[in-house]
């Protein structure tokens, strides 16, 4: 009996340790998926500080972050929390904008001047904070602030989770490639001539990849951008549009891309020969090499695609795609050059836009509002204010200036205080107005024969919205002095692209036709030269929020409206305090 108890003894005790095991063990799973679920935080420092570049044989001196251009790679994973200080030490204003982040809760962070923050003046600093949020892809920062984007931007990666794979093959190696226009002038004087003369802003001088114009620009074969590949490989080329005025098509002679995201946004893949981006854009591709060396180098091409009048830059940048390794010969290698669509090519702009698909899985679903609470109609468009008494302007006449609008309304921004700050602390009715419309106010053929009256009113209006309302925006561009596509970017949200088309939007019928399936997901989204395009959004990142067209000089001509989401009832649907080294004005 007694040796009976002594062995059930046992076998008690060695299951309670097995079970203690087992528990521990689980425990610790537990502990590592929530700690991987729940990110690490990673600092950053940006030194905004002077540096000399010669570029198509002209020194200049630039801002830059870090002295780079472009700017430095800032790398995260879902989950992770970014805290990256910005150290002024030039005499331009400052602040940086995370673009296409959501910033759940820390529009603090979201970085455009007198927006949500006022800029960072010289000498001083602030510590952008926020947490990446059920995000993964290709997104970039740049300067948010007057031109200054011009030559301060950079890439912003954001890697699956750990332990979590792509939904498609997993590449060799992964390469960002950012657009981006260069300038022999100062961007800043470029602006304020324009600004001032009422007239178009001078085109830039040069397209770059990475920063480098390339061999088709005088004096620049030396500042060429190479993509050096093996055969038989698959890499992922985070594709990026940082110019500041110019949609482009892109191509690479020889080889099909494999288009995987848009905007940070999965998408069915689809193969495509030329890729098209419009300012703000982004687009993951997948390039396959071919399966043994070549024995030729292959050009990198991008252009615009523009469809109005005025000035642009129509220039080539190229880049050389070349395989290694590669024999004492290939500097004698032929190059293959691709060819673009013409500027104008609109069909090809709506085709290609076309194909754009949510992935829409289990993993990765498709959350698009299928009813609205509130639903917006707004005209985007160009439009004159008058030329200042005893002055000659050089706008659409010698007695106007170009403008541009959302609804007839030019947005002015305010420049003692930011509109988000007004919002927190209650100070509102003093900087900004709730009575944005919610429709022309004076419904005209938009894109038929433009009115007689192209004047715009100017004003700093916004919409609010209570937390959680489904939105749907129908967003029309109009003629007036020129159709033309335009790049709508905004802050604080994804939005699903359910439906667009050429000429007016017809209410009655147009959404009869809407994808609420699949339709993509993104960030910025192009109002089609002379149509309209439809999104949906839910409302669920209380603060302030601009929307406005990355085009620029747009922008700085008024086409740009904000969003105010208020606070939901319960606490992690608050809008956080700012910190304490927010920027005062």
């Amino acid at each position: 009996m007694k040796k009976l108890f002594v062995q059930y003894s046992n076998i008690y005790m060695a299951t309670c340790v097995l079970h203690y095991l087992l528990v521990a063990f689980l425990i610790a799973i537990s502990y590592n998926i929530d700690a991987a679920s729940a990110g690490i935080t990673r600092h950053y420092q940006f030194d905004i500080q002077l540096k000399n570049i010669t570029r198509l044989c002209k020194t200049k001196t630039i801002v830059t972050v870090n002295g780079k251009f472009p700017g430095p790679k800032v790398t995260a994973r879902e989950g992770d929390n970014l805290q990256i200080k910005v150290v002024n030490h030039v005499s331009n204003n400052i602040s940086i904008h995370w673009h296409g982040i959501r910033q759940l809760r820390s529009g603090w962070a979201d970085g455009p001047s007198y927006v949500t923050q006022c800029p960072i003046r010289t000498g001083q600093s602030y510590v952008y904070n926020f947490t990446v949020t059920g995000q993964r892809g290709t997104l970039w920062w740049h300067a948010h602030i007057q031109w200054m984007r011009a030559t301060v931007y950079g890439p912003l990666i954001i890697l699956p989770k750990l332990h979590q794979s792509y939904p498609f093959p997993k590449p060799y190696k992964q390469v960002p490639i950012i657009f981006g226009e260069w300038f022999n002038a100062d961007p800043q004087a470029v602006l304020q001539q324009a600004l001032q003369t009422g007239g178009g802003p001078n085109a830039s001088d040069a397209h770059t990849f990475n920063g480098l114009p390339g061999p088709l620009y005088n004096c620049s074969t030396k500042d060429t951008y190479k993509l050096m590949v093996k055969p038989g490989k698959t890499y992922l080329l985070r594709l990026i549009n940082a110019a500041l005025n110019d949609e482009l098509f892109f191509t690479i002679a020889n080889h099909t891309l494999t288009v995987v995201e848009a905007d940070a946004s999965y998408v069915k893949p689809f193969q495509t020969n030329i890729v098209l981006l419009g300012p703000g854009q982004t687009t993951n591709v997948l390039l396959k090499t071919k399966p043994s060396n070549p024995n030729a180098t292959f050009y990198m091409l991008a252009r615009p695609y523009f469809t109005s009048q005025g000035t642009i830059d129509n220039t080539t940048v190229a880049g050389i795609l070349q395989y290694e390794p590669h024999s004492k010969s290939s500097k004698n290698l032929s190059i293959i050059k691709p060819s673009l669509p013409p500027i104008n090519s609109t069909s090809y702009a709506a085709n290609f836009t076309k194909m754009f698909r949510s992935l829409a899985s289990s993993t990765f679903p498709a959350n698009v509002p299928k009813s609205v609470d509130k639903k917006y109609f707004f005209t985007v468009g160009l439009g004159t204010n008058p030329c200042p008494k005893n002055q000659t302007c050089q706008g659409p006449t010698n007695t106007t200036k170009f403008a541009a609008s959302i609804n007839n309304v030019s947005f002015i921004l305010p420049n003692k205080t930011s509109l988000l700050q007004s919002y927190f602390t209650g100070k509102s009715k003093s900087v900004f107005m709730t009575d944005f419309p919610s429709a022309p106010i004076f419904p005209f053929n938009y894109t038929g024969t433009p009115p007689n009256n192209t004047m715009v009113s100017r004003g700093t209006k916004v919409v609010v919205l209570k937390y959680n309302t489904t939105v749907e925006l129908v967003l029309q561009g109009t003629s007036i002095l020129g159709i033309e596509a335009h790049p709508i970017h905004l802050h604080g949200f994804n939005f699903y692209v359910v439906g667009q088309g050429f000429g007016n939007f017809n209410p009655a019928s147009d959404p009869k036709q809407y994808n609420l399936v699949d339709p993509v997901e993104r960030n910025t989204i192009n109002v089609p030269s002379g149509g309209w395009v439809a999104i949906r959004f839910l409302a669920d990142n209380p603060g302030v929020w601009l929307m406005h067209c990355h085009i620029e000089i747009h922008l700085s001509w008024g086409l740009t409206m904000a969003w105010v989401v208020l606070d939901g009832d319960l606490p992690n649907q608050k809008l956080l305090p700012p910190p304490s080294d927010y920027p005062k004005c």
